[in-house]
């Protein structure tokens, strides 16, 4: 399966905002946008003029990067969003956050959404008590998600649980530290959603 292997902090420069790919690192002094807040290449520092292509171009590839998404797998996130009821954009990110990696990602069982993706994988959760390895799962309001009796000691989950007080636990989930169990309280609406995001933009150049 084809993966992006590059450095994740140039991605973040690349798109001039913290997309929160390298975990504990983007909230310490070594983050890339802290340390160099301009564009990766010779030409970094010169001065870019987008044309509106350019920006709804740019707004797609962040939110693609931040969701940790390939191409195809976003347009296809996209199509099933426009086919939905409501508004597109709205659509997509709320898509996007019931993904099942991104859900263990805001409950705290991980730093980033690539190590909560690499955790699920290997097979440390359950959805109400059934072993899955799929990502991009999407959870629905009254499941439950738990970590395997084995993995309830995996260092790099017990590592972001205790550093869970300096992120907030949206309102839709609900996690119990002391048994390490989430709840889905309701589907996420738009206000849920309070990452730098511009959906409408993202609608404007799928629909070009």
């Amino acid at each position: 399966m084809a993966r992006y292997r590059g450095s994740v902090c140039r991605l973040c420069r690349r798109e001039g905002t913290k997309l929160f790919l390298k975990g504990d690192r983007c909230f310490s002094e070594k983050c890339a946008i802290e340390r160099r807040a301009y564009p990766p290449g010779v030409h970094g520092q010169g001065r870019v003029r987008f044309s509106d292509y350019g920006v709804q171009l740019r707004e797609k590839q962040k939110v693609k990067r931040m969701y940790g998404l390939l191409e195809k797998q976003f347009r296809q996130t996209f199509d099933r969003a426009a086919s939905m009821k409501g508004r597109s954009g709205e659509n997509l990110l709320i898509l996007l956050e019931r993904r099942l990696d991104n859900v263990v990602f805001r409950l705290g069982y991980a730093t980033s959404r690539a190590e909560a993706r690499q955790l699920v994988k290997h097979g440390h959760f359950r959805i109400d008590g059934t072993k899955v390895k799929t990502p991009s799962m999407l959870v629905k309001p009254g499941m439950v998600v738990s970590l395997r009796e084995r993995s309830l000691k995996v260092e790099r989950v017990t590592g972001a649980l205790e550093t869970l007080e300096g992120r907030s636990v949206p309102q839709w989930l609900e996690i119990d530290k002391d048994d390490k169990v989430g709840t889905i309280k309701q589907l996420p609406v738009r206000e849920d959603i309070t990452l730098p995001i511009d959906e409408q933009l993202i609608v404007e150049l799928y629909s070009r």
